[in-house]
């Protein structure tokens, strides 16, 4: 996306859906808008197999997205010895940049808790393996997150808690085990005072953009399904909430990006 670089400081969504119906019958339409917001790099997320299959495939197609692997909570399962397999293959794709998202979701509770913290510690051992970092879908769970993923912090690389939602406490913890919050659209609304406080609190080197497209539109753009280029919304809030401008969350939550994922600026910023 090299139209994006012209815009001096640059940005990454780390995390997006490009497979889901909303975003993937116009992704033309999708990388133009990113080009357009200064949006140079998107990360798509898988969630099972199939979708995991797809980010790499989309990966391959377009030079400006990155993939990752895995399975969401939400489908939560004791990973059979062919699970790991299939996600250890995919994880050798060269870019394939984490493993992910996977996590705990103690609000839906679509398996049982016991399932997910099983399959949360298999895909954390896959991780290790990979030496790839984690990305990370915790809701209403992180007492519980904590407890599984502190032996893990020695031997994983920096990871990400993607649509951080814990109090300032909570946050404070999972930085003191390397890890990088990444902050979602939902910043931008009025009753996200304790997400606003983290924002203000956390060093800017720990922090991460993304939109979680299609869901969790910012404002003013609620009513709509969310889309990469938003996630210039979120960094311009980001911005307002620390007093500090623009360029310097796009430069900072670039560089972020950069060194939890691995890739290097010449790389992102072409196609």
């Amino acid at each position: 996306m090299t139209e994006a670089k012209e815009h001096g400081a640059w940005l990454v969504d780390t995390h997006a859906h490009l497979d889901f119906p909303e975003l993937f019958g116009d992704l033309d339409g999708v990388f133009e808008r990113c080009r357009a917001a200064g949006v140079a790099v998107v990360v798509t997320i898988g969630i099972d197999e199939k979708t995991s299959r797809t980010a790499v495939e989309l990966s391959r197609r377009y030079s400006h997205v990155y993939a990752t692997v895995g399975l969401h909570p939400h489908g939560a399962r004791r990973l059979s010895d062919r699970d790991a397999d299939t996600f250890v293959r995919l994880a050798t794709e060269p870019k394939v940049v984490a493993l992910g998202e996977m996590g705990l979701d103690y609000y839906r509770d679509r398996q049982p808790r016991p399932v997910q913290r099983a399959c949360l510690e298999q895909q954390l051992e896959l991780a290790v393996r990979c030496d790839k970092p984690a990305v990370f879908h915790i809701r209403e769970a992180h007492e519980d997150f904590l407890k599984i993923v502190t032996p893990y912090a020695g031997r994983l690389r920096p990871s990400v808690l993607h649509c951080f939602s814990g109090d300032w406490a909570t946050a404070l913890r999972c930085l003191e085990l390397g890890f990088y919050l990444s902050i979602p659209g939902t910043v931008t609304y009025k009753n996200a005072q304790e997400q606003q406080r983290v924002v203000r609190m956390a060093p800017l080197d720990r922090l991460l953009v993304e939109t979680d497209a299609p869901y969790l539109t910012p404002v003013p753009f609620r009513g709509r399904p969310n889309e990469p280029s938003y996630v210039r919304c979120t960094a311009e809030k980001i911005a307002e909430l620390r007093g500090c401008s623009f360029e310097e969350v796009a430069w900072a939550t670039t560089r972020n990006a950069e060194r939890v994922f691995g890739w290097g600026k010449d790389r992102g910023a072409q196609g």
